[in-house]
């Protein structure tokens, strides 16, 4: 069996739909910052890129391009009160259970179980792709965003593409 070249895959995916040939960031290196305690102790923070918003909240626009809106989410939001809307992935099996993209439920059971300190008091959900303007993210969102997980605490942060 061939590997899915799923750089390739998007590219010509992304063409079709009209968007320019994307320039996909490369780091020669990347700083690891190892944790200081352990992870039994350490709070953990999430970001889904998945197009999930609460119900209560309006949904993200599934075709939208440079969308840098950021939800926070509560650490206790009931997994069943989602909705998610992106054009750009199959999320049929999302849709029936949402840690498939949001594993919310899974992280609260690992904190339950001792396996992780705590989650943190607020979960994310946005960046969800097709961002061009790596510098507005990389100059202004992603510190924001690093600033709130600061503010709660966050020791370790899983991001979850979709």
């Amino acid at each position: 069996m061939d590997p899915i070249r799923y750089v390739d895959a998007l590219a010509e995916k992304y063409s079709a739909m009209g968007f320019p040939p994307y320039d996909w960031s490369r780091y020669d290196d990347a700083p690891l910052t190892p944790l200081t305690k352990p992870l039994t102790e350490c709070t953990v923070g999430m970001l889904t890129s998945g197009g999930v918003s609460q119900c209560t909240m309006p949904p993200f626009d599934p075709d939208a391009r440079n969308d840098f809106r950021l939800d926070d989410v509560p650490a206790d939001a009931d997994s069943a009160g989602f909705q998610i809307h992106d054009s750009y992935y199959d999320h049929s099996d999302a849709d029936v259970d949402l840690n498939c993209v949001f594993p919310i439920d899974r992280l609260r059971e690992l904190a339950a179980a001792g396996e992780i300190g705590a989650v943190a008091p607020r979960f994310w959900s946005g960046f969800m792709g097709r961002i061009y303007k790596r510098r507005a993210v990389l100059e202004e969102h992603a510190p924001a965003l690093a600033m709130n997980l600061k503010a709660d605490g966050v020791d370790v942060f899983v991001a979850v593409p979709a």
